[in-house]
């Protein structure tokens, strides 16, 4: 099984991620890895924290050559902010954090809880994500995250081809796939930050070139869209997650809901095998499997809980009520979820891209998926 864990502290030494699974003979691009960690740093509404870190991943393991040799892989990005010693623990719990549950629920001092709660740890959460698109892309199975809504305001998501969808997030200063909106986005959130509040949003991912079948109906805790969810939601900050219509489905006929089905032989070598769909509302997955249409994933990020105008807290020693505490935050996230999410989700369809065709080499994997198309086209 393909999987990862993260180990560190905000302001640690490092942060680290070990990724187990990942298979055999895989060309490695570091350039890659270090050019998403730099798209989750950025992103208008960023605070000071990223202009102290430089973020760089170091592989330290399971590399030989450039490619990947079956051990596990380890990726660490060192804090040059490092100073974890020296900080004193926060008295007023932050609403929002997870200060109190956690200062609560360990017995300890809530610094023990915020340094690893803390959103810093997704930047080696990216450089697993972004390594495992480098086993993806032999296979031209590509994704795209952007922000769909922030502080309220609908952004425009034409439906484009990849390609054109990187280019117009690139435009775009707040990744979103409407850049003639920055300029009014930027404002809100200028206007957000001098009030001492902070803003949320919508990220959307979608990921092209899926094969049918990733993922199953067989088991409820083996469904993609499980999986994906969980993710997802594991992000910090995340509150709500999507595929396709999601909430909107509810409200909707099922006439106005599912995807009618067509065949169109001028595709039938790509890996949506011919099939074809007038929409795409499930948003590529029915009954916990792909089906050969595009992913899309959404996901609803709650205001940063950091205030610079601190909400109502009490003292945890006097127990009496004074203002929470502030640590050094930013005023929006959003377009840099939009990286995490992204990268999170790559590595559950990898994960999922595994299980089917194996796990021990490239070549193994590459020969069964044309393999499992042949006998589908067949079938």
């Amino acid at each position: 099984m393909l999987r990862y864990w993260t180990a560190g502290e905000s302001h640690g030494k490092a942060l680290t991620a070990i990724v187990d699974g990942f298979p055999a003979g895989v060309p490695i691009d570091a350039q890659q890895i270090d050019a998403e960690l730099r798209r989750r740093q950025g992103g208008y509404g960023r605070g000071g924290r990223q202009r102290i870190e430089t973020d760089h991943a170091d592989i330290l393991s399971g590399i030989w050559q450039g490619h990947s040799i079956g051990s596990p892989i380890c990726l660490q990005v060192t804090n040059r902010d490092a100073k974890l010693e020296r900080m004193e623990d926060l008295a007023r719990p932050r609403p929002g954090h997870g200060d109190l549950a956690g200062a609560l629920k360990y017995l300890g001092p809530v610094r023990s809880v915020l340094e690893r709660a803390n959103a810093r740890e997704t930047a080696v959460r990216v450089a697993a994500g972004a390594l495992t698109r480098q086993l993806l892309d032999p296979f031209a199975i590509r994704l795209c995250g952007y922000v769909v809504e922030l502080g309220g305001i609908r952004l425009d998501t034409p439906n484009v081809a990849w390609q054109q969808r990187l280019e117009l997030r690139e435009s775009s200063e707040i990744y979103s796939l409407d850049p003639q909106r920055d300029a009014e986005v930027k404002t809100l959130i200028d206007r957000t930050g001098k009030a001492g509040d902070t803003l949320g949003g919508i990220v959307e991912v979608t990921v092209d070139g899926l094969p049918f079948g990733l993922g199953t109906h067989a088991q409820w805790d083996r469904k993609l869209d499980g999986r994906l969810a969980q993710a997802v939601m594991a992000v910090q900050a995340i509150k709500g997650v999507e595929i396709g219509l999601g909430f909107a489905a509810a409200r909707r006929v099922g006439s106005e809901v599912h995807d009618p089905i067509g065949f169109d032989r001028a595709q039938v070598d790509r890996p949506s095998l011919g099939y074809v769909r007038t929409t795409n509302n499930a948003g590529g997955l029915e009954a916990g499997m792909t089906n050969g249409q595009p992913l899309v994933v959404r996901a609803a990020m709650k205001p940063i809980s950091t205030l610079r105008k601190p909400l109502d807290s009490i003292n945890l020693v006097t127990k009496q009520p004074e203002q929470a505490d502030f640590e050094r935050s930013d005023v929006c996230a959003v377009p840099a979820a939009s990286v995490i999410v992204e990268n999170v989700v790559a590595f559950e369809i990898a994960r999922a891209l595994v299980e089917k065709f194996g796990s021990d080499s490239l070549d193994e994997i590459r020969a069964r998926w044309d393999l499992f198309l042949d006998m589908a086209r067949r079938r």
